[in-house]
């Protein structure tokens, strides 16, 4: 029988790395572990940090002969969650009944509401004092509020009443309004509350107006803005509405919103 013989395999044994070298790799793992560690730390940090920052919250003042849950329904539809989700809003209805039609019937149901009534010929108010006590009111036992949201007649009420709570005729009771969203506001037509509310300089409080197109209200909403210092203003091709963001206008808004949330 032939006996096969095979060749004694070849192995090669490579030399460890020098103790230094192994020493280096070590360290550098370990260096690796901690900042990991310390990025992992930093973004719980931050996550916390963001749910812990309460958003604004926000008193919401709606449209002349309608109410509180008309002025949901309008800016719940039109704005995305990334704006609604940075404002804590509070819709309350205005402290009188309808006194006449609304412009909203057939499209919102009753009831409808009104902060104050006024005399077309005359430009007087009337139940104007009590409507602020009726503002104070809600503040105190719905607050502590940041900021006011109006539309309209709301709108109107919402850029008046930092002037008047910075020469103490009203709100004197809650916290300094630190901002206010306008949108289709005026101002005041009542010369004589019109004379307490603005002047002699500018209204310090940031704003944020909404100006359409077609508005009927523009040119006074465009003559309120000369009433406040830098205001921010968002154009919309609409007419009297809740209008919906566009591009720019939802990059303003979002820009507005950090900025009175630092």
């Amino acid at each position: 029988m032939m006996r096969m013989i095979f060749p004694t395999p070849h192995i090669d044994i490579l030399p460890l790395p020098p103790r230094n070298q192994l020493t280096i790799t070590s360290n550098f793992s370990k260096e690796i572990d901690k900042s990991n560690k310390k990025k992992m730390e930093n973004h719980k940090g931050i996550e916390k940090e963001e749910k812990e920052r309460k958003p604004p919250r926000v008193l919401c003042l709606h449209g002349f002969r309608t109410s509180g849950e008309i002025l949901k329904k309008q800016v719940l539809t039109k704005w995305p969650e990334s704006v609604v989700k940075k404002l804590d809003l509070v819709f309350v209805d205005a402290p009188f009944p309808c006194t006449g039609k609304s412009d909203v019937e057939g499209f919102f149901d009753p009831p409808y509401y009104e902060w104050y009534q006024f005399e077309k010929e005359t430009t007087e108010y009337r139940n104007f004092d009590e409507c602020l006590e009726y503002v104070e009111e809600i503040m105190m036992k719905q607050g502590p509020f940041d900021g006011l949201l109006g539309f309209s007649q709301g709108g109107i009420l919402s850029a008046g009443l930092p002037g008047l709570q910075s020469k103490g005729l009203a709100l004197a009771k809650v916290p300094k309004i630190k901002f206010v969203i306008i949108i289709g506001g005026a101002m005041f037509q009542s010369p004589a509350i019109a004379d307490k509310a603005y002047g002699p300089s500018p209204v310090q409080c940031p704003s944020l107006h909404f100006l359409g197109e077609k508005d009927f209200m523009r040119r006074y909403g465009e003559k309120l803005l000369e009433l406040f210092v830098d205001p921010v203003v968002i154009h919309h091709p609409d007419g009297h509405i809740i209008p919906s963001l566009g591009e720019k206008g939802l990059k303003m808004m979002l820009e507005f919103l950090e900025k009175i949330h630092q």
